[in-house]
Formats: structure tokens, sequence, C-alpha cells
């Protein structure tokens, strides 16, 4: 069962129909997803003129976006923007944002999580990597912060607090990135989206 996940977000869990990369509408010429890489992706940072749009709601509806390149299935929110497809796939709203990120390596290990987000330039790391099961399989989480360019006009930064999955299957490794900005509450969501992470 999930560890309990250390971001925002209140969610519900009604599901509509699948969707396929090519049905997504804003989906962009996939990618292999054959890229090798001992490090996993930079950090997800917010925009600084983009305002939070608050928490996901209760009865929000969810689709299940299926990436045949990379091999994986997720949920995430209707509505949200979607940019990219393959081997790095990310859906916003606003500054709510989960990436997806798929390269072949090895399997994560608490020591390699360790190394790999104490390299993310301009991160904060909140919580030390967590080890957890996955739909039956081990993964590592671990929590980081950044903080936006500041805002043109008003100086502000925008803080975004990210919890940071490690998964694992036959040779391929997803990097399951979930940010919301600071006093945005999206963890219910955001546990159903992780949570319904399958390899295909």
């Amino acid at each position: 069962m999930l560890l309990a996940v250390a971001l925002a977000g209140c969610g519900g869990s009604k599901q509509a129909a699948p969707i396929t990369t090519t049905q997504a509408a804003r989906a962009q010429t996939a990618r292999p997803a054959t890229t090798t890489s001992a490090a996993g992706p930079n950090p997800l940072q917010a925009e600084a003129n983009a305002t939070a749009t608050g928490d996901i709601p209760d009865n929000q509806v969810f689709l299940t976006f299926h990436d045949s390149a990379a091999a994986y299935s997720i949920k995430y929110p209707e509505g949200w923007a979607q940019q990219g497809a393959g081997d790095r796939v990310t859906f916003r709203d606003k500054n709510n944002i989960v990436r997806i990120v798929v390269a072949s390596g090895p399997a994560p290990t608490a020591a390699s999580v360790r190394a790999d987000v104490a390299g993310l330039k301009g991160a904060t790391v909140e919580h030390a990597p967590r080890r957890l099961l996955l739909a039956g399989k081990p993964a590592y989480e671990v929590t980081y912060s950044t903080e936006s360019v500041p805002n043109a006009v008003t100086g502000k930064r925008v803080e975004l607090v990210v919890d940071r999955y490690y998964l694992w299957n036959r040779g391929r490794r997803a990097v399951v990135d979930l940010g919301t900005p600071v006093g945005v509450d999206n963890v219910d969501a955001y546990r159903l989206m992780i949570e319904s992470f399958r390899w295909r």
C-alpha cells in the first residue's frame, strides 16, 4: 500500500473512458523510450506568472493515459494540458504539474535515489528516500521543493513541493514527479494517480 504522500490535494476517483497517445488533444510526436540515463530528470519548476488553481476537486474526473511507446498507463485529471509523449510526458493545470520520464536503466536503490536527488540543482530535499510498494512492486519516493524565478511585476516566487517516485520494470525506469504549489492540497488526487501507474 502506498505510504502517505507528503504533498497537497483532495481528489475524486471517477474514471472516464481511456484515451491513447494519438487521441490526446495536446500530444506531440512520440519519441522512442530507449534513452539510457543513470540520473533522473531535472527538478520541476513552477511558472512565476501562473497562479495556483487551488485543490483538485473531490468530483474531479480522471482519464487513463496509455503511452504505447513508453509502455505504461496512468490516470490524470480531465482538462489538464498534456505536453509530450513517448519517454517524456507532462500534464499541467497552471502550477499543478505531473511529469513522467521513462528511460532504460537499472533498478533504483536507496543509494542511487539519494545520489540522484542530491544532484538536483535548485532543489531542496524535504524528505529522504522511502521504499514502498506500488502495484505490488518496489518503488522509492522522495520529496523536494523548488522556487520559481521572481515574478516580473510583483517579484514574488512560487514554491513548488514535489513528490518524486522511482519505478522500475524489466530494465525500464520511470521517474514520476507530482508537483503542487505550497498551500494547495492535492494529496488524495496525487495518491490516486501514482497508485494507478501500470507498466504494459
